[in-house]
């Protein structure tokens, strides 16, 4: 863009040394200034020469060629008057060479200069202009970096105002309080703090999900505040969805020195705009609208939705190794941020969306859970926390996952629709259903259901056999008050929103439920997402989710127990995210909330309709691919900013066809969302921007604006420039997130047969096998463990060796036992363990009343007492009745009723203590019953006998 000044008399004139172009002739070090001074310009700082020096002309003055007592410093640079720092300025070609000129530049920052008796100078840059180094020489063992540009004449006086340098007020961290932490949060922030220390510019925290990553983040962030007086720290992530949980992170984070909440202390801006207000301390982000703030550009939000690295238009740019560069935008300077926590690392950090990253000079730090090579790569293998699942599993950080399979015929071979039958036609867009003859056959595959082709019984038969499969197998015994049973909180992966619709609907049908009972959790729903999830997080309804994009990756809904595959997925780090929904741990009691007859939770299940466990996974796209971009991705580059030739006449050729395509409704609709535009006139615009004609005509207008006696030769090159950018406005500005989505939902394939003829089988529907390996390793593992302990601890060592001691265990002995299992080896909680055994075993539909009295049912299975695992409490019942039977039948009703109510009380007390005490007998229910006096009445001398002979009855 030309600049220009007001002369004295209120005539307009170009300000020449604002031109972007050097003038002719210059010799390579003579341009390397003249960049070096528009880029101090465009930074605040004024420029002078050492004739004309004016200390107070503003905050931040650059004198050219300084003297020094060892010479004249190439630029001296001043602040508030006071000589700070100095520019060691060199040729494009010498940018190999900076790191040696580094001695070069410190002596003259140490030399004297001219008039003045100054400090040495701890502010020192190198640069040719294209590469620019810095070192604070305040800082600790200082080191140069690189940097994007100059830093402002503003923030080096904040710099000096707080005295020490941010790597200097890095060196010293007080202590963590390790309070309510787990022992891999405290690892990661401890060794990010050295890596601070060791002043690592990027460092890679890999922790499991469900983890605590994003309260990890909060710690950290909160001590570099209040411990290094952080100015500012940008948490960037790639989605809204992800934006919104790290704002509501950061809004209950309590930090254990203070009462008061994170956002009470600090001011946290979740950035809806390019505005980024002064006074925040926390700025949260996506990368895609971080990028169009430094492309000067405003973001529609609903560009935020979807993770920019699915795109094939940035990975074509990357084959094509075209980077679309951004620029220095002084409202959002490099030194902004002294911190970026970047979420989701592994995923959006690249190709165009790295220069984000490269643009600011700051400390970064990565947060993932399935880091891949060109993470580590990217944060220099400096991995200060890993954290796997397996290892989260271990701890009992994360819960285990079982795989149960469900496949049907159709799923797997696809089928053929026959010319000549009768069958509905559906539109996509508004699912307004036509009958037609068709005309001939139709061969669908596998990969064209939900596309081409729906299958209504395909559906209908994969969630009828997982209704089924849940009462027989997965979660069986999940029987309420009412006699019926009760679903577990199930998540359901579609291919697409209509795929959603159609199984929504049959889940209904197929479980005779409501409304509330199954809905829809994405960004396109007509009820609104947030309020969905909410529900489906914290409330009985619903019970079942099905979603296609929007809780796919890092959204915490800790009382899901199915993960329901009814799509695949090619991306392994998808895949793991996807499979992350499950793992967290929740409470009894949270649990309980939503779902009553759930006892804990130990483990997920995935149940995989589509063969998602077994396709094959790639790490990342292939770099070597040339892709065909889909109409999604050019529309989305255009909308983020990108002015590429070959983005602009794709467009134009795809809408030049999409316009021969659609209705004249679809026309009609298309003018709400482009501001009044048809396609004609959009594709007119799109291929002007790039028209040597249109671009010229445009520049003549801007040239007529100059007057005759002021143009130069640069000023046509400028005009020119000037005139394609208009244009490129003009055509890319039309494009925003609701005109993207109908042009991508429009030019799909208009109608899906609805094949309603073909009726599909269940082929297979039982544990995976990698699940029933998994069984006879748990099971395995509990035997050895109760093996290995059976001679320290006291109950294990009379299960084991002391036969006729098991009427003396105790509740307090099994209690014991459980809590040093909890304590070892979480991942054999009694519950999973039962599990385990169910896989492998015929195991009665029962279920013990709680884990201790599953934990004795264990024991007594692994020790070889039962042969068959069954719940304790039943085999007490049993062995009851048993005795009972035999004391009337051989002694002709020996016991009263009263007697035998006494019994059973006594019973039930083994039942819940495993033992029965005559001290006992002074508690409920006992006590209320005239306790052990009355007991003493009913059974006199024979009281303590029978107590006894229960003890070992019922324990045998």
């Amino acid at each position: 863009m030309i600049s220009y000044i007001i002369n004295g008399v209120g005539k307009k004139i170009i300000d020449k040394e604002a031109l972007d172009m050097p003038t002719v002739n210059q010799n390579p070090e003579q341009i390397a200034r003249d960049t070096i001074d528009k880029m101090l310009r465009s930074a605040g700082w004024v420029i002078q020469s050492k004739s004309t020096v004016n200390l107070a002309a503003a905050k931040g003055v650059a004198v050219r060629e300084y003297q020094t007592d060892i010479g004249p410093a190439d630029y001296v640079l001043f602040v508030d008057r006071k000589p700070v720092g100095v520019i060691e300025a060199k040729k494009e070609e010498e940018g190999h060479r900076l790191t040696v000129v580094e001695e070069q530049s410190s002596e003259y920052a140490k030399a004297k200069l001219k008039y003045l008796n100054n400090d040495p100078l701890p502010f020192v840059y190198e640069s040719t202009g294209i590469v620019t180094r810095f070192t604070d020489y305040r800082d600790p063992k200082p080191r140069g970096r690189n940097v994007f540009h100059f830093h402002q004449p503003g923030t080096i006086a904040e710099w000096l105002k707080k005295g020490d340098s941010l790597r200097t007020r890095l060196q010293n961290p007080p202590v963590l309080d390790e309070t309510g932490l787990r022992p891999a949060q405290i690892k990661a922030v401890k060794n990010l703090e050295h890596s601070f220390k060791k002043n690592r510019p990027k460092a890679l925290i890999q922790m499991a999900t469900g983890a605590g990553k994003t309260f990890t983040a909060a710690t950290f962030v909160y001590r570099l505040l209040k411990n290094a007086d952080a100015k500012r720290i940008l948490f960037l992530v790639d989605t809204k969805n992800l934006g919104e949980q790290a704002e509501q992170e950061f809004m209950t984070f309590q930090p254990n020195d203070d009462n008061r909440k994170f956002t009470e202390l600090y001011n946290v801006q979740r950035l809806t705009s390019s505005y980024i207000a002064s006074d925040s301390q926390v700025c949260i982000s996506t990368i895609q609208r971080m990028y169009a703030i430094l492309k000067g550009e405003e973001l529609d939000e609903s560009s935020e939705q979807d993770n920019p690295n699915e795109s094939s238009w940035m990975e074509q740019q990357l084959n094509k190794k075209q980077a679309l560069p951004v620029e220095y935008t002084a409202k959002v300077p490099i030194e902004q941020f002294d911190f970026i926590v970047i979420d989701e690392c592994h995923r959006s950090i690249y190709n165009l969306w790295k220069q984000v990253l490269d643009y600011f000079d700051a400390y970064l730090i990565g947060l993932t859970a399935t880091p891949d090579k060109r993470t580590f790569g990217f944060f220099n293998e400096n991995v200060v926390s890993e954290y796997t699942y397996e290892e989260s599993v271990i701890d009992g950080v994360n819960v285990p996952y079982d795989v149960y399979n469900i496949e049907t015929e159709i799923s797997k071979n696809g089928d053929v629709v026959k010319g000549g039958w009768f069958l509905d036609r559906r539109d996509k867009l508004t699912r307004k259903k036509r009958w037609q003859q068709e005309e001939e056959d139709t061969e669908y595959s596998k990969n064209d259901l939900d596309k081409k082709v729906v299958n209504p019984s395909q559906i209908r038969n994969i969630i009828r056999e997982y209704k089924q499969a849940l009462k027989t197998t997965i979660f069986p015994n999940r029987i309420d008050e009412n006699k019926d049973y009760e679903v577990p909180k199930t998540l359901v992966f579609a291919k697409t929103d209509s795929h959603a619709d159609d199984i929504i609907k049959i889940i209904r049908e197929e479980f005779d439920e409501g409304n509330d009972f199954c809905k829809k959790v994405t960004y396109k729903a007509d009820e609104d997402p947030k309020s969905v999830l909410n529900r489906f997080r914290n409330s009985y309804y619903p019970r079942i989710a099905v979603t296609v994009d929007m809780i796919a990756t890092g959204t915490d809904v800790k009382p899901l127990e199915v993960l329901l595959f009814m799509r695949d997925v090619k991306s392994t780090n998808y895949f793991e995210q996807m499979k992350g929904r499950g793992t967290r741990t929740i409470n009894s009691d949270s649990l309980q909330l939503v779902t009553k007859t759930a006892k804990t939770k130990t483990h997920f299940v995935i149940v995989d309709a589509v063969g998602a466990i077994k396709s094959k996974k790639t790490d990342s796209r292939p770099l070597e691919r040339k892709p065909t971009i889909v109409l999604k991705d050019l529309l989305g580059a255009v909308t983020m900013g990108v002015a590429d030739e070959d983005l602009f006449l794709s467009l134009a050729n795809r809408l030049i066809r999409l316009d021969k395509q659609i209705t004249d409704k679809e026309r009609d609709k298309l003018l709400e969302y482009s501001g009044g535009k048809n396609l004609k006139q959009i594709t007119k615009e799109l291929l002007t921007a790039y028209d040597p004609d249109a671009i010229e005509d445009k520049a003549k207008e801007l040239i007529a604006q100059i007057p005759v006696e002021d143009r130069t030769p640069q000023d046509s090159i400028d005009c020119r420039k000037e005139a394609q950018e208009a244009l490129i406005s003009q055509a890319a500005t039309t494009f925003n997130g609701e005109l993207n989505n109908y042009l991508d939902n429009v030019r799909k394939q208009h109608e899906q047969i609805i094949d309603s003829v073909n009726i599909d089988t269940i082929t297979r529907s039982e544990w995976d096998t990698t699940s029933v390996d998994k069984a006879t390793a748990i099971v395995t593992d509990f035997s050895e463990y109760l093996l290995k302990h059976k001679d320290e601890i006291k109950a294990l060592s009379i299960f084991y060796n002391q036969p006729y001691n098991r009427r003396n265990i105790t509740f307090k002995m099994i209690q014991e036992v459980f809590e040093k299992l909890s304590l070892e080896k979480p991942l054999l909680a009694p519950d999973y363990v039962w599990e385990a055994y169910k896989a492998l075993e015929e195991v009665k539909n029962e279920r013990p009343k709680d884990e201790l009295t599953a934990l004795v049912s264990l024991i007594r299975r692994a020790c070889g007492i039962d042969p068959e695992l069954r719940a304790f409490d039943s085999t007490i019942e049993a062995n009851f009745n048993k005795w009972i039977f035999k004391q009337h039948t051989g002694q002709h009703n020996r016991f009263t009723p009263e007697q035998l109510d006494w019994l059973r009380m006594l019973k039930d007390h083994v039942i819940s203590s495993y033992h029965i005490e005559i001290e006992d007998l002074d508690f409920t229910p006992f006590d209320a019953k005239g306790g052990r006096g009355k007991m003493y009445q009913l059974f006199g001398n024979e009281m303590s006998d029978i107590m006894n002979e229960l003890n070992e009855v019922l324990a045998a």
